[in-house]
């Protein structure tokens, strides 16, 4: 009786507490929060730090578990919007955020920082996972004296290639701008141009800077979480975590793993599903199987009339059905006659449907009648396409998506590129227009090529078996746990 109330206690005292804290930004968010659910399906006690704005993006989400008996919450931090010279509930970076107000969110997170710390020391975490644009956080894990785990929102590949930049400076041999270079050291010889590197990459600037202190509190981590899966690119993960010297757990494809209900998928984001069925699903439903091309470049994309022209004549041209997700620019009203002309024109025909703004991805890549996707490369994209087995004609904008795109393209061999040249902020137009030619022409090869669509299905075959008992996630989720208990149990020996 005795040594069964010990075992009890034991076990009791084993159980883990952590804290999750997002970047304030909709594609960093939605990952993590995943994650954190997932730790919370696993018996983790979890408390997600975010601000009211912010927290409107996932808290069905969390509503949800919670109704399902999951220790999770939120706990919410007012925004010091006042404070900064910002209106009430801009406090995220989005689309729509004007560029002179984006300093003013990274100076109320640095406000923040203060009372983020006192949550830290109230709330006795066992351990901590924050996003790597929370570095500060390592500090206070090691004062604490608990695990600090790293979120990274990329590829192990971009990580990957992002370092060999940085240690080799490849570009600097090039020519020119557009000349093409090797990227040394990596696990396949994978091609870019010094136009198609992130600005901070190509030349040191203050970002550099702010990557350069990531990387530093990385080293100093327990490790860190990807939302990628072993299968999909092993090669990276396995280069990844001996270039960095720390430890890394692939848990994706998170979005699978975490919904996998119908109203865990249309309660992501910013989504109105009840409104849209409707809408998009009933005119899906009406399609062949595999007919339908979804085009969407994100939530932080933005296109000049000009581009927005030429993907509208693409798509009408392409003899393909679409579904198209898109967004009016401020100021520039042109588009707007353009569009809700295109718009009236695809309806009637019964080719196209527009979504403007926030679409709920995972419900649409699902849907039987969708046959591969135009992407702007995203992480969250990539792998949520290849959970669905979708091929992908890619067309990469900004942050590390033209890495992705090689993965995409040159290794996994499931992407048409469109034929993007130049990298640009995730805030600006860029000089870059793709015409209608080249992206009609990436359609095409797309539709023709078999092959492509064979590697995508055995990808989404390999992603469903990395989240199950025994697959290569499922496993990483559970060592990582238990190593998180064991340090927890060691400390209450260490100090009984």
């Amino acid at each position: 009786m005795e040594r069964s109330k010990r075992r009890r206690s034991m076990e009791k005292g084993s159980e883990l507490r952590s804290i999750f804290l997002p970047f304030l930004s909709t594609s960093h968010i939605i990952p993590l929060v995943d994650m954190a659910r997932l730790f919370a399906l696993h018996g983790v006690d979890v408390t997600i730090i975010t601000t009211p704005q912010n927290a409107t993006v996932f808290q069905k989400s969390i509503d949800l578990d919670a109704t399902r008996a999951r220790p999770i919450r939120t706990h919410l931090v007012n925004f010091p919007a006042a404070k900064v010279g910002l209106p009430p509930g801009i406090e995220a970076f989005n689309v729509d955020l004007p560029r002179e107000m984006a300093p003013k969110i990274y100076m109320g997170l640095a406000i923040l920082q203060q009372e983020f710390e006192q949550l830290f020391h109230h709330l006795k975490p066992d351990f901590i996972v924050t996003d790597m644009f929370h570095p500060w956080t390592v500090d206070t894990a090691a004062k604490l004296g608990i695990p600090r785990i790293m979120f990274h929102g990329a590829s192990y590949l971009a990580r990957s290639a992002a370092h060999s930049v940085e240690q080799y400076a490849p570009h600097l041999k090039a020519d020119s701008d557009s000349d093409k270079f090797v990227l040394p050291g990596l696990p396949d010889a994978l091609e870019m141009t010094p136009l198609q590197l992130p600005d901070w990459l190509r030349s040191p600037n203050q970002y550099t800077e702010l990557m350069k202190t990531i990387k530093e509190s990385e080293k100093k981590s327990y490790g860190s979480l990807f939302n990628s899966f072993y299968e999909l690119e092993s090669g990276y993960y396995e280069h990844y975590k001996k270039v960095m010297g720390t430890k890394s757990w692939g848990i994706g494809p998170v979005s699978l793993w975490a919904n996998q209900d119908a109203s865990d998928k249309a309660a992501r984001g910013y989504s109105k599903a009840e409104e849209e069925k409707e809408g998009w699903l009933t005119w899906l439903n009406s399609k062949p199987a595999s007919s339908v091309l979804y085009v969407s470049f994100g939530s932080m994309n933005k296109f000049p009339y000009s581009q927005l022209v030429e993907i509208g004549r693409a798509l009408e041209d392409s003899g393909s059905d679409f579904i198209w997700v898109v967004r009016k620019n401020e100021n520039e009203n042109d588009g707007d006659v353009f569009l809700e002309e295109f718009e009236k024109r695809v309806r009637e025909s019964g080719r196209g449907y527009l979504i403007w703004g926030w679409a709920p991805q995972l419900l649409i890549l699902e849907n039987a009648a969708i046959g591969g996707l135009v992407t702007h490369c995203g992480w969250n994209t990539v792998v949520e396409s290849v959970n669905a087995g979708l091929p992908m004609v890619t067309w990469p904008l900004f942050a590390e998506h033209f890495f992705n795109e090689k993965l995409v393209v040159d290794v996994l061999g499931i992407g048409v590129p469109v034929g993007a040249k130049e990298w640009r902020q995730w805030n600006e137009f860029g000089s870059e227009v793709v015409t209608k030619e080249e992206i009609g022409k990436a359609i095409a090869l797309l539709k023709e090529d078999e092959e492509i669509r064979k590697r995508a299905k055995k990808l989404s075959d390999a992603a469903k078996r990395a989240i199950q008992v025994g697959g290569s996630s499922h496993n990483n989720m559970r060592e990582l746990i238990q190593e998180l208990k064991e340090i927890k149990l060691s400390k209450a020996q260490a100090n009984p």
